[in-house]
């Protein structure tokens, strides 16, 4: 196995040099991909729609061709998902990714053309591997197996050669048989619809086995180790797995769960790497764990354009293509794509932190935020104070979500959290004054608005029981894959469902 580690660490190191070619050259790989996206698709629909044809700049591409949210695709989409070709893409589309989003999201079917599986979706995976060990050459990660955690298969079969399940189910149900001998657990069981199920499964098998790597989603990973710990008898995991060195993460930002990862996982931790990507494509890696930025990978078959926070909701927003994106301002993402999503607004938010080479922060959800009063909280801020007031109480934040509550004719407006502790607060009113003040400080509209409590009041703190959220969650019907609680909401339809599920 050490032969077999060495080689692989070799092979994959390759790629190094091609990732620092579009490092080097960033607008020049955006560019060639325009050009080779848009002449792939000229003679589809939506190509001779738009005059695909004759498109020789990127000025004419934006005005010629509209920005879309999945509600403006779908009906094109779903002729698709009936069978039709050569509607939004050149080669045959016969997968479709069940993007779930949050807990009560209209599901969405996202196509997966052959291209972007494999020059998106398995190459982002590739690279992960490439980076990781280009910053760790001495790494074992082959000596053992890699825990996954991914959705369940659920595939529909939509005619004799279609289907759509989770994308990582279409991803485990593609590979090719080398890429299965390293994973853990077998397909069967990955595939497991049956979450609660699958967990048990997934604790018995590996309890046993030698992990030296595990991605998933924070949140599921953590009941997943907790049933690991319950089953091997132990306190942390790196008795369980010694040799475990590395845990690839995404969906959600890990600032909540950083320090309970910690904890559980004991010793002298882990290599932590977070990744950006979605049933839409492979957008970001971290490529130096000493940072927690992560590099915007350029030429996985997608051109990126961005809006400006100003510009949403206009009819014809304004985008910036990469030379024109500035450092710590919010942008809405839009992409077009060898999957046929053609300047799609995936419906997150990032930052820049760096122009050379480009690297980006998650910073929300288009959606996902309070703007009630003029505040503009955006997740990345409740993720900062949270991690805030959890170092100044010593509390431990397991999940949370908020809401406004809105002005009436007797009280200002206030923010209403609902906060699922691993660790409480000796003083809850000490968190929430705590939680406040952070707030403050990474959120200058917000601290206006809380001059003198004349627009909003100090944050409404519930403490919940612990596993409220996982209990509601399930009785959703939502356990697992990509479904996730939103940290924030502009409305109360979340909070108001889980306070009523508590209180029941």
């Amino acid at each position: 196995m050490t032969i077999i580690n060495s080689i692989f660490g070799w092979f994959i190191k390759k790629r190094i040099h091609q990732i620092e070619l579009f490092m080097k050259y960033p607008h020049d790989v955006q560019n060639e991909w325009l050009e080779r996206l848009i002449s792939t698709a000229k003679d589809t629909e939506w190509g001779k729609r738009y005059g695909y044809g004759d498109i020789d700049h990127i000025n004419t591409f934006k005005e010629r061709v509209p920005i879309s949210t999945y509600e403006d695709l779908e009906p094109m989409i779903q002729r698709v998902v009936k069978g039709e070709q050569n509607v939004l893409w050149s080669s045959e589309i016969r997968m479709f990714a069940k993007s779930s989003g949050t807990t009560s999201s209209k599901a969405k079917l996202i196509p997966v053309s052959q291209e972007s599986l494999e020059e998106c979706h398995y190459k982002g995976g590739k690279d992960l591997m490439s980076l990781y060990y280009n910053e760790f050459p001495e790494s074992k990660l082959m000596t053992g197996r890699g825990l996954v955690m991914g959705g369940s298969s659920d595939f529909v079969p939509l005619n004799e050669e279609s289907y759509y399940g989770d994308l990582s189910a279409i991803i485990i149900k593609n590979l090719p048989f080398w890429a299965h001998l390293h994973r853990t657990p077998d397909a069967e069981v990955a595939l497991n619809p049956k979450w609660e199920e699958k967990i048990d499964q997934i604790a018995k098998i590996t309890v046993e086995q030698n992990i030296t790597n595990m991605s998933g989603v924070p949140s599921w990973m953590l009941v997943l180790l907790e049933r690991v710990l319950e089953e091997a008898g132990k306190k942390h995991v790196l008795e369980v797995w010694p040799n475990l060195e590395w845990y690839v993460h995404g969906g959600v930002s890990f600032e909540p769960y950083r320090d309970r990862f910690k904890s559980i996982i004991g010793g002298a931790g882990i290599n932590y790497s977070e990744t950006y990507n979605a049933s839409e494509g492979f957008f970001g890696i971290q490529e130096d764990t000493k940072r927690d930025d992560l590099l915007l990978m350029l030429d996985y078959g997608i051109f990126y354009e961005f809006i400006p926070m100003e510009e949403l909701g206009r009819d014809h927003p304004k985008t910036l293509s990469l030379d024109e994106v500035e450092v710590g301002v919010n942008y809405a993402i839009v992409i077009s794509t060898n999957g046929g999503l053609w300047r799609y607004m995936i419906g997150d938010t990032i930052q820049f932190t760096t122009l050379s080479p480009y690297r980006i922060k998650v910073s929300g959800r288009t959606k996902h935020y309070i703007n009630a009063f003029g505040e503009e909280l955006i997740v990345d801020n409740a993720d900062r104070s949270i991690g805030i007031a959890c170092e100044k109480t010593g509390a431990l934040v397991k999940e949370y979500t908020a809401a406004p509550v809105y002005m009436s004719e007797k009280e200002t407006g206030a923010h209403e959290w609902l906060i699922e502790f691993e660790r409480a607060p000796e003083d809850l009113e000490y968190f929430v004054e705590m939680l406040d003040n952070a707030l403050k400080s990474v959120n200058g509209d917000y601290e206006a608005k809380r001059y003198h409590d004349k627009v909003l009041r100090q944050p409404i703190v519930h403490a919940l029981p612990s596993g409220t959220f996982y209990d509601w969650m399930k009785a959703k019907g939502k356990l697992g894959g990509q479904n996730k609680v939103p940290r924030l909401s502009n409305k109360r339809d979340y909070l108001d469902d889980i306070l009523k599920f508590y209180q029941a």
